[in-house]
């Protein structure tokens, strides 16, 4: 039984996109890395004692939330200026380093949301009206129907960094427009969000 290790396709990545508070694809590139190692490692693992995969064995939300938080946790580890929010469950989740006492704020204006989702459009719930910078990691996971060492490692494989004008992203609601270059429907007046150009299928 075999466990594969995914990799970043760098061929994928948009060069020209530009990235705010000195964050870099690097930084992404990096970050979706740790997670395809994290996922070999504790697979190989867990198949090897006749176990299944982690991914198999999560429900989905959990699945989502777990992606989520180690993609925000090495993106900050790789970011430059970007730290992790200390504050329980506030907003955004990457803080600006310094900018608020203990790093902490419940709801800062300067930073980056990460979001994960399952939905090839990249369109998630941001559970508030807000103006911010949002990156979002579209990520796949084979079905199943295969046996475990056929199956193709689970891959995040694409990144969308959006600012979006008052209201944020609001999926769920009517009377919002579309971005030209994804699914996810925002207030009028978002703008644009630039394409990463990370690997998706």
């Amino acid at each position: 039984m075999s466990i594969h290790r995914r990799t970043v396709d760098k061929s994928k990545l948009n060069r020209d996109a530009a990235l705010p508070y000195d964050l870099r694809l690097i930084d992404f590139e990096s970050a979706m890395q740790d997670v395809y190692d994290f996922f070999y490692d504790v697979n190989l693992h867990l198949t090897g004692k006749g176990l299944n995969r982690l991914e198999d064995t999560l429900r989905k939300a959990n699945l989502s939330g777990t992606v989520s938080d180690m993609l925000t946790a090495s993106v900050a580890a790789h970011s430059r200026t970007l730290v992790q929010n200390r504050y329980h469950n506030g907003h955004p989740d990457l803080l600006v380093r310094g900018l608020y006492p203990d790093d902490s704020a419940k709801a800062g204006g300067e930073g980056v949301e990460i979001k994960c989702t399952r939905k090839k459009g990249g369109a998630v719930d941001t559970h508030g009206a807000r103006e911010q910078w949002m990156c979002v990691f579209v990520y796949q996971v084979d079905p199943g129907t295969e046996p475990v060492a056929d199956r193709v490692a689970s891959q995040v494989h694409r990144g969308v960094h959006r600012p979006c004008g008052p209201g944020g992203l609001s999926p769920q609601r009517p009377g919002r427009t579309r971005h030209p270059d994804c699914d996810s429907p925002c207030r009028r007046g978002g703008q644009a969000a630039p394409e990463l150009g990370l690997p998706r299928s």
